[in-house]
């Protein structure tokens, strides 16, 4: 087989167009064909009236070699390669030493946890909060009455935070090794749509996460792993080795308990601030990482679907579109889009009391009315928070407070419409664009909310942003505050073996450790660390 990438058909074309499009492209009679299959499917949208879809296929023909060889110098013609997955190692038969710990049960900790129970290590996975059932009804407690449980929550219970999202499953990581396929695979068998498989930018949606993460658990229980729900870490037992390196031996939990462990997976997520306060107090490596801070801004899909496919928006091939977008401002400041969310809505996102936090979430129909995205103004310890590896924590804090109590101080969002913020002055009302964010949104100003330079920032850059994308700084769009969870605001460093720097045997991982980005890298992540703490199981057998 080999891989053809980069073929442009047009965006009705026939199911027939396909074959003779390949073999137009390769030079071949169409006999020597004996078939293909879609491995990815995007589109190009730069020219809206002519808008492509462009597909890369892996094709079975006669005399590849051949065909390889005249094309030695496209990068677009290449032998497809191995996607399979092999397990790097296995369990010793009769294996009875300590199980490895998963701490975290997010899309880390949930391929961590898969990966070691199909080695047949059968792992213990602890999570804070609760299933995703009992937590989904939490997180509406929050939506619909202002009751924030700051154990069940967006952030915290099984899941991760990446249930109440996009669902997002690409991401820019690099992926020799194909990981990402094999998370792709699993979901699909977990009840994921086959489309994830082939679309460039494949999603899934909160629903339909749920009964995947559900699902994916059974896997795990089926093979031997061990869930324990509602059990928060509180302290790690290290011992001190005669040259001073730490290793660790257990963990003591909320309820007292005291769980014997060699190798402990750290999956905690971005929001764990108790437990990156205690390891630092346990003098674990731990270091301050950039992260940024901004709004949710919320257009009507219709008109991102018409500044981005004009007359096709809406085709079902392209469903509702999305946007990317960045500029850099005069004040040596970047803003961007992040976690764009079409057809979705914004959420209440925070996970301690007295704080506003906002993300996005959508289904998998992305069907409602706005679409939504991060708003952001990217930040750096050494410029915005230099006080030490926690800082960035308490930069987080402090605006997330103050969004509590311009929102109202009852978990309502402060809220201003472009055209109010563009202008310097609070809004009183908001505009035609009902803003989605439960429990309710407070027309205010959100420069009280936010730091000045990303004020500044944002103001710059919302008309440029108008100027690629027709009506994005329109008046009426409303902002919500604050977005400050974009990423780990520390990073648990690790080295080349995936343990700790100076911790044997603690293995920190995906986004709470600062080594990934959303679902998809999470999820390699953890199955990264799942082979390395096989290896070492294993190693010292």
């Amino acid at each position: 087989m080999l891989r053809l990438s980069g073929l442009t058909l047009p965006l009705d074309h026939s199911d027939d167009a396909m074959a003779p499009a390949i073999c137009a492209r390769l030079g071949v009679a169409p006999e020597r064909l004996r078939g293909f299959t879609v491995f990815r499917r995007g589109n190009d949208a730069r020219r809206k009236s002519a808008i492509l879809l462009v597909y890369t296929v892996d094709v079975d023909i006669v005399d590849e070699g051949e065909v390889l060889a005249r094309f030695a110098k496209d990068h677009d013609v290449r032998p497809t390669p191995d996607m399979d997955y092999r397990f790097p190692t296995r369990a010793p038969e009769g294996w009875s030493g300590l199980r490895p710990v998963v701490v975290g049960a997010g899309p880390c900790g949930l391929f961590a946890g898969l990966i070691l129970a199909q080695m047949g290590f059968r792992p213990i996975i602890i999570d804070r909060g609760k299933i995703v059932r009992e937590r989904t009804k939490d997180t509406w407690g929050l939506w619909r009455r202002s009751e924030l449980n700051p154990e069940s929550n967006v952030q915290f219970g099984e899941g991760g935070a990446g249930t109440f999202s996009d669902g997002k499953l690409y991401c820019r990581v690099k992926d020799p090794r194909f990981l990402g396929r094999k998370v792709l695979e699993e979901f699909v068998k977990a009840g994921a749509p086959d489309d994830i498989l082939f679309e460039a930018h494949p999603h899934i949606g909160t629903f339909r996460l749920v009964t995947m993460v559900e699902s994916l658990r059974e896997t795990i229980e089926a093979l031997g792993g061990e869930y324990r729900w509602q059990t928060r870490v509180e302290d790690l037992e290290l011992e001190r080795a005669a040259d001073g390196t730490l290793a660790v031996r257990g963990l003591h939990l909320h309820n007292g308990d005291f769980l014997e462990a060699d190798h402990v997976v750290l999956a905690v997520g971005h929001s764990a601030r108790s437990t990156f306060e205690m390891l630092h107090r346990r003098g674990v490596h731990i270091e301050a990482k950039p992260f940024s801070i901004g709004v949710r801004i919320e257009h009507p899909q219709a008109w991102i679907d018409e500044a981005r496919y004009g007359k096709f928006a809406r085709h079902p091939i392209l469903g509702t579109a999305a946007y990317s977008l960045a500029h850099h401002c005069a004040n040596e400041r970047t803003v961007y889009s992040f976690c764009m969310c079409p057809g979705g809505r914004v959420v209440a996102a925070t996970s301690e009391e007295g704080r506003v936090v906002t993300n996005g979430m959508s289904q998998y129909s992305r069907a409602e009315f706005n679409a939504n995205s991060g708003l952001v103004v990217a930040i750096d310890p050494a410029r915005d928070y230099p006080d030490g590896p926690l800082a960035g924590i308490d930069f987080q804090r402090r605006w997330e407070s103050l969004a509590y109590a311009a929102g109202g101080s009852n978990y309502n969002a402060p809220g201003q419409t472009v055209g109010d913020f563009l202008a310097g002055r609070a809004s009183t009302q908001l505009g035609e664009i009902i803003p989605s964010y439960k429990p309710g949104v407070t027309p205010t100003d959100l420069s009280t909310c936010l730091p000045e330079f990303a004020v500044e920032a944002m103001r710059e850059a919302l008309p440029v942003f108008g100027r690629q994308l027709a009506r994005y700084d329109h008046p009426d769009v409303v902002m919500t505050g604050v977005e400050t969870r974009t990423s780990s605001p520390v990073r648990i460093t690790r080295g080349k073996d995936f343990q700790s720097l100076n911790t044997a045997r603690l293995f920190p991982a995906g986004e709470g450790a600062g080594y990934a980005g959303g679902i998809l890298s999470a999820a390699i992540d953890g199955i990264k660390i799942a082979e390395a703490v096989a290896a070492s199981i294993t190693r010292e057998r």
